[in-house]
């Protein structure tokens, strides 16, 4: 127990569930050995509140920082706006020039507006198209935040939301009347969203569905979207929270040449600092003047200052041949390390985001001993990696080193059916639950 985990076990008499987000929870991870906190960060290494550092080579700010922790050039362009004063009563020109970057990177858009966070950007986007639209239901595919128009599929059926990335979210609190309005389908099955179209076609205002995630689309499957949307009348919306900014500078939909009618990002547009976008066609987005969307945070002048920075310097070094660069190599380590150790792993998702899950034995087990090795060899590490610009060669080998030593020896304690004899705490969690 270090100073990290005492003061996690006091955050959660006072923060329901101990943290803000659940990626980030420690039972997520190691439990009750994870050190829940940092001191400082600087590129791949952070330092938690003992001064031990780590290399980061899991999730990394769950993918917000993409150009690495504490960039110099975002952060002296964040420092020169706070000392300009960061709120008035007038607005930040900043605003009006990131609104022009993003047109000029997304060509098909003409109009943007702005938040702060992933969830809020996706309720901002699902409102506008449901004012564009006329029609209140949505079909959807992926995961898109906790507000009440998504979490809602759970009010129908409590297991709706499972295959979307998290087990087990709860509706309480979501009022009972959304039931029904929403319906989801599974990436690369289109003949789930037909069986829906067929359905509730006349009644659908939006298609909502990352372009990617764990896997790139099938031959065909955006473009018969697109084409379904055309065709009944619905916004097509991409999230692009968290699939932006990996695989090009913009959305990921440009590399699978489908443009929607609206696109959201957020997180790595401002290297982990506050700040959101949905851009769209005009014909779309001008119905956003006919529904308040509105909010003071979203007026301050750092979120746009760290994007138009962010967005330049990852255009500029291009970022995302870096990234699929050590995300491929990652993934490749993963694979070697794993034939050698004669242990089974399934690897997937695109490089920048790579995730790894054991396929024997107790995989939540052998994944909780992996962390904890991983962790007493100075490395944060999971079942997934996100790539950041920070990463570097150096950093990949070692890690994939530490990968190579831990395999092994998981693989002897899978032999000897001795694994969870070997945790110095409890299995990590795999989805969502309360905490105590």
């Amino acid at each position: 127990m270090g100073t990290g985990q005492d003061l996690y076990t006091k955050a959660r008499t006072l923060i329901p569930g101990g943290n803000q987000l659940l990626s980030k929870r420690p039972e997520m991870f190691l439990p009750e050995q994870w050190p829940a906190y940092y001191s400082k960060s600087k590129g791949v290494e952070v330092w938690d509140m003992d001064g031990n550092k780590f290399i980061d080579a899991t999730y990394c700010g769950v993918g917000a920082p993409i150009l690495g922790f504490a960039d110099p050039d975002v952060e002296q362009a964040v420092v020169d706006a706070v000392r300009a004063g960061t709120t008035t009563t007038l607005n930040c020109p900043e605003e009006v020039e990131l609104a022009e970057l993003l047109m000029e990177l997304h060509p098909w858009a003409d109009m943007v507006r702005y938040a702060r966070t992933g969830g809020e950007i996706m309720a901002v986007a699902v409102r506008i198209a449901r004012a564009a639209s006329g029609k209140d239901k949505i079909a959807f595919c992926g995961y898109h935040g906790w507000h009440d128009w998504y979490i809602s599929a759970n009010l129908t059926e409590d297991d709706a939301l499972d295959g979307h990335l998290l087990p087990g979210l709860n509706p309480t609190g979501v009022p009972r009347h959304l039931a029904g309005t929403m319906f989801p389908f599974h990436y690369n099955k289109i003949d789930e969203l037909r069986s829906i179209v067929d359905e509730h076609g006349s009644e659908l205002g939006a298609i909502v569905m990352e372009p990617a995630r764990g896997a790139g689309p099938d031959a065909g499957f955006l473009e018969e979207i697109r084409a379904i949307a055309t065709r009944i009348g619905a916004v097509l919306i991409f999230d692009e929270v968290t699939s932006g900014w990996r695989m090009n500078t913009g959305g990921i939909h440009l590399t699978y040449g489908v443009n929607p009618d609206i696109a959201a990002f957020a997180k790595a547009m401002a290297n982990g600092f506050p700040m959101a976008a949905v851009i769209g066609t005009r014909e779309v987005m001008d119905t956003a003047q006919e529904s308040f969307i509105s909010s003071s945070g979203w007026a301050e002048k750092i979120g746009p200052v760290a994007a138009l920075t962010t967005i330049r310097k990852h255009h500029r070094e291009s970022v995302p041949e870096h990234l699929i660069e050590i995300g491929a190599k990652v993934q490749k380590g993963w694979i070697a390390a794993a034939n050698s150790a004669g242990l089974q792993v399934r690897v997937a998702g695109i490089p920048p985001l790579s995730t790894f899950a054991f396929e024997q034995g107790n995989p939540a087990v052998m994944a909780t001993y992996f962390t904890q090795e991983m962790l007493a060899k100075g490395f944060l590490a999971s079942t997934g990696f996100y790539a950041i610009n920070a990463h570097q060669h150096h950093h990949i080998d070692s890690y994939l080193g530490a990968v190579e030593d831990v395999f092994r020896r998981l693989s002897k304690l899978v032999e000897e059916e001795a694994v969870e004899q070997h945790l110095h705490g409890p299995v990590r969690h795999s989805g969502f639950y309360r905490l105590a």
